[in-house]
Parts: structure tokens; C-alpha cells; sequence
């Protein structure tokens, strides 16, 4: 992989070969991230002080484009290396506040011009969505946080970003299958499920018309659970609003309580909202699962990793 970095007065400087490298593909929120490491010369001193852009290539085609956060330098018994890192175009919208307003009847295209463009995100796929009713951002809110919550309430679905750095604010498409067998070359894979916080009951409660609704986990409190929340929304919540909140709680619940991980030689082997098509009889792994994550490192020593967080496909 190749690393270019973007400095703030519009320069372009070419990092020299990569020693150690990670690059971490969420699509969405904890961001993408990178680190890459390198051989420094004193000469890089004022790019690396005015790095605000980074691309990483691999045969051609663009990994990830992203942020510059920090950078370090060190001089140990290895030699004098400097180290990048930095967040996905995600960051752009996290670290911007956006300040109190309430949207009669908006469209995602208002709430993109409004919360996105104006913090150099390109949106490439827009849903058509309308809200049915008042839709507010509330104090203290992120840019991100205006954006995706219209984006799960009125479409059921959360905005990606590309690994080019363009916002994908429609649902999510099946991307291409890796198939991953016994005869794989398979390093490590961890099979976890953890019930802690999964929801059995959302009530929503809209305090201004002295309304509530209740939805229920059946699942869950199949398998004995009993953990309830309650959450207040903005006053004028419709029904569908009220009942979609309760749902989304405990979808957003229970994201993490089942996954896989597993760890195969080389990089790059599948992105996020791809699939893994598993048939691992001795862990009792066996169907298709979504790609969450991708966490692709290398190193001159070791070589190149990608461990794969696999979740369930949604219903």
C-alpha cells in the first residue's frame, strides 16, 4: 500500500514506503481510520505540520481517503520513523455542531445542504425521503447525529461513507462474496455473544401530548431478558415516529450482541456491507453473514492481516 498526504496550502507529497500500516473500514460511525508508519527525514517537517488530507492506495485503487489528526515523530533503537493518523470523511460531520432547529415537512436534500455540504462532504446516493411530520435537531447535536437521524427515521437505514470520502445516504446494497471454508487459510476467529443491554421493552413517552407507546423484544424475553428503557422525544412525534424510535432502541441494542471475527492473511478482502459466506463446521459457522468491519494491518515483519467482524444479515 501508498500513502499520499494532502497538505492545507494545496501541496501533495508522496510518503516514502510504508514500514507498518493499519487501515480500519467501518463505513459509518466509529469512523475509518488509519495509521501508517515511516522512515523520517527532517525535510518532512513542514508537510507533516500542515497535513490535512491523507489517501491510501493499494494496486491502483484508492483504500481509503481521509483526515489528517496527528502525527508523531520517533527516534528509538529501530531508527528515526514519523507516524500519520487520522478518521474517515465521517469526522468531518462528528466534529461539527450543528446549532437548534426544527424542519417543517424536510426533505434529506435540505437536511444534506444544511448539515453536509457545507463541511465539504459530497454526497453520491440520496433516498428520496420526506418527513411526515416536525422534524427537530436538537441542542448539542453533531452534524452527523442531524444527518442520520433523519436518515433512520424516515428510511430505516444509516448513511456510509465510501472508501472515496462520498456520502451514501440511501440503504445499504449487498456488496460481493468472500466464501470462507475449513480448507482456508483461517489465523483466528472468535465466535462472542453477549446478551448485556439488549432491550426487551422501549416505551416512548411524547411528554408535550401526554403520549406513549410501547414496543417489545419478543426474542429477547424468549431467552429470559428483562431490560426496559425510556426515552422522550421532541413534542409532536407521530405515531410512526414514536413506534420507529422504539424499534430502532433495540435494534441499536442488540448490533453488538452476536458477531464473529476472523483473521486471514493479505489486505483488502472484503469492505464493509460485503459478505461472508462461512462453512466452518468446527466453530458451528455456517451460512451467510454481513461484513461490519474490516481491520487490514501490515508490517515489514509479520506481513499483511485483515480481520473480519462479521454480524448477522438484518431480516
Amino acid at each position: 500500500m501508498t500513502g499520499t498526504l494532502y497538505t492545507a496550502d494545496h501541496r501533495v507529497f508522496q510518503l516514502p514506503p510504508l514500514l507498518r500500516w493499519r487501515v480500519l473500514h467501518t463505513g459509518t460511525v466509529p469512523c475509518d481510520s488509519f495509521s501508517v508508519t515511516f522512515v523520517y527525514q527532517k525535510e518532512m517537517a513542514p508537510v507533516l505540520g500542515l497535513a490535512a488530507g491523507f489517501a491510501a492506495e493499494e494496486n491502483g485503487q484508492v483504500m481509503l481517503r481521509a483526515v489528517v489528526d496527528a502525527y508523531t515523530v520517533d527516534l528509538n533503537a529501530g531508527g528515526l520513523t514519523a507516524t500519520v493518523s487520522g478518521r474517515g470523511y465521517a469526522a468531518r460531520l462528528l466534529d461539527n455542531e450543528s446549532r437548534p432547529v426544527t424542519y417543517e415537512s424536510a426533505t434529506l436534500g435540505e437536511i444534506l445542504r444544511n448539515h453536509a455540504e457545507p463541511y465539504g462532504v459530497r454526497c453520491q446516493e440520496a433516498a428520496d425521503l420526506r418527513a411526515g411530520s416536525v422534524y427537530t435537531v436538537a441542542a448539542g447535536s453533531s452534524q452527523w447525529k442531524a444527518v442520520e437521524s433523519f436518515c433512520r427515521t424516515y428510511g430505516g437505514f444509516s448513511p456510509r461513507f465510501s472508501r472515496e470520502g462520498t456520502l451514501l445516504a440511501s440503504p445499504e446494497r449487498a456488496g460481493r462474496t468472500l466464501s470462507i471454508g475449513e480448507e482456508d487459510p483461517v489465523l483466528s476467529c472468535t465466535l462472542a455473544e453477549d446478551h448485556y443491554g439488549v432491550l426487551t421493552e422501549a416505551l416512548v413517552i411524547d411528554k408535550t401530548r401526554n403520549r406513549d407507546f410501547t414496543v417489545k423484544n419478543q426474542e429477547m424475553i424468549g431467552k429470559g431478558g428483562q431490560c426496559r428503557r425510556v426515552i422522550y422525544t421532541p413534542g409532536q412525534s407521530t405515531w410512526d415516529a414514536m413506534r420507529y424510535t422504539g424499534e430502532y432502541q433495540i435494534r441499536r441494542s442488540q448490533e453488538d450482541a452476536w458477531s464473529a471475527e476472523m483473521t486471514l492473511p493479505g489486505s483488502f478482502l472484503a469492505f464493509p456491507g460485503d459478505r461472508a459466506a462461512l462453512s466452518l463446521e468446527r466453530m458451528g459457522l455456517n451460512g451467510t453473514f454481513r461484513v461490519a468491519e474490516a481491520d487490514n494491518r501490515f508490517d515489514c515483519q509479520s506481513g499483511a492481516t485483515a480481520a473480519l467482524t462479521l454480524k448477522p444479515l438484518e431480516d
